[in-house]
Formats: structure tokens, C-alpha cells, sequence
């Protein structure tokens, strides 16, 4: 799947989390509305450190590219004296 694709998909899993949590905190205090506020934290969590990874993932090839680049343009010119 493709870098922007996934991310995507990682940025509308954190909206829907962020809003099971309001939901959650809403809702009187109880075992089960603090499951699911802990499940939907859960979510969350996992959703920004995917997105986090991703948008490494993502720097990670820019400078890549960007130092092919300068290496390119280096070796085009020659040494100089």
C-alpha cells in the first residue's frame, strides 16, 4: 500500500479513536465506560505511533532522494582545483 494511502488510513483510525474517547468521557463513571475509554486510548496511541513511523518513513526517503541528488550534482561538476 502506498506511504500516503496508509497514512490516510492512520489519520481516520486517530479521528475515530479521538472521538470513542470523548464519547467515553461523556458517559457516568463505570467499569465499561472506562474500558472503553481505555480501548479507545489504546486506539489512539497506536494510530499517532503509526503516523509517527510513517511520516519518519517518509523523511527518511526525502533525504535520500535529496543526497542522490547532491551526489549527482557533485560528481557532474568534478573535482575542482
Amino acid at each position: 500500500m502506498a506511504l500516503p494511502k496508509q497514512l490516510e488510513e492512520a489519520a481516520t483510525r486517530l479521528e475515530e479513536a479521538t472521538w470513542r474517547i470523548d464519547q467515553a468521557r461523556n458517559k457516568p463513571l463505570s467499569l465499561e465506560s472506562l474500558q472503553e475509554w481505555l480501548n479507545a486510548l489504546t486506539d489512539f496511541s497506536l494510530a499517532q505511533s503509526e503516523i509517527h513511523q510513517l511520516n519518519n518513513e517518509s523523511i527518511h526517503e526525502k533525504l535520500h532522494e535529496l543526497a542522490g541528488q547532491v551526489h549527482l550534482k557533485f560528481r557532474s561538476t568534478g573535482p575542482q582545483k
